[in-house]
């Protein structure tokens, strides 16, 4: 499941950077007032998210998110599908026990934290799903039609 759900996911992300290739310089930055405020940012902080979730289950815990808020998309293209790579790495060495071993970790604050491997991976799907949707609602208020990202779609592909 937990495979499946990674691959859920890289593939719902590998459509909306497809998607995102698509808009214009202005349209790809232009600020829709939230926390991320743009698609280009709310993808910047996707793959911020999952390579700072990655590190942290190989035991490696950022002190800040790892990417530039200045980059372009052009970065995001380099810089994603390698943590894609570890991530379908990772659960593809999951067995059972160790999808439920705890993975001891520290925020950019510094709290420390422990939670079983498993609430990690669904977590990064969880997280990834919420900024998508985020995302392809400023795509749909550019007057542009959003790749379709639901989960059931995913599942009926060949």
């Amino acid at each position: 499941m937990l495979k499946t759900h990674i691959d859920y996911t890289i593939w719902a992300n590998r459509r909306l950077l497809d998607a995102a290739a698509e808009l214009t310089p202005d349209e790809l930055t232009r600020d829709f007032g939230t926390a991320d405020k743009s698609v280009l940012g709310t993808l910047l902080h996707i793959c911020g998210a999952d390579l700072v979730w990655i590190e942290r289950v190989r035991g490696t815990s950022l002190s800040a998110r790892p990417y530039d808020a200045q980059a372009t998309l052009a970065d995001l293209q380099a810089k994603w599908p390698p943590v894609w790579d570890r991530w379908k790495e990772y659960v593809a060495g999951l067995t059972p026990e160790a999808a439920d071993t705890e993975v001891a970790y520290k925020t950019f604050k510094g709290d420390a934290f422990r939670s079983p491997a498993w609430q990690i991976v669904l977590h990064v799907v969880n997280h990834g799903t919420h900024h998508r949707g985020q995302a392809a609602g400023f795509i749909r208020a550019l007057g542009k039609v959003p790749p379709v990202l639901d989960l059931m779609h995913f599942y009926r592909q060949p």
